[in-house]
C-alpha cells in the first residue's frame, strides 16, 4: 500500500476508536445517571409520601422513573446501532437487500429467459 491508502485507513480507524469511545461514554454516563435518578425517585417517594400521599406525586413519579431511562435508552440503541453498524445486522441485511448487485444480475437473467421464449 502507498502512505495515501494507508493514512486513510489509520484516520478511518481512528474516527471508529473514537466513535466507540463516545458510546462507551455515553452507556456509562446513561447507567450512573439513571442510578442516581433511581435513588433519588425513591428517596424523595420516602420523603413525600410520609408528609403527604399526593396521588399526583405519585403518577408524576412512577412517568417520570419510566419514561427517562425508556427515551434515553432508546436514542443509547440508536447511538449504538450508528457506532456498531458493521458488526450489527444493518451489514448483512443491505448486502443481502433485494436491490443489490446479486439481485440484479439473477433479474437480469431472468428476463433475458424470458424475452427468449
Amino acid at each position: 500500500m502507498n502512505d495515501y491508502s494507508e493514512e486513510k485507513a489509520y484516520e478511518k480507524a481512528k474516527k471508529r476508536l473514537e466513535d466507540e469511545k463516545g458510546f462507551y461514554s455515553h452507556l456509562a454516563i446513561y447507567i450512573v445517571i439513571n442510578i442516581a435518578l433511581l435513588f433519588f425517585m425513591s428517596k424523595l417517594a420516602i420523603f413525600i409520601d410520609t408528609h403527604n400521599g399526593d396521588p399526583e406525586f405519585r403518577n408524576w413519579r412512577f412517568w417520570n422513573t419510566i419514561l427517562i431511562p425508556s427515551i434515553w435508552g432508546i436514542a443509547l440503541l440508536g447511538h449504538g446501532l450508528w457506532v456498531f453498524k458493521e458488526k450489527f445486522f444493518l451489514k448483512k441485511l443491505f448486502k443481502k437487500s433485494f436491490f443489490s448487485k446479486d439481485w440484479e444480475e439473477r433479474k437480469i437473467k431472468e428476463f433475458m429467459n424470458k424475452d427468449k421464449f
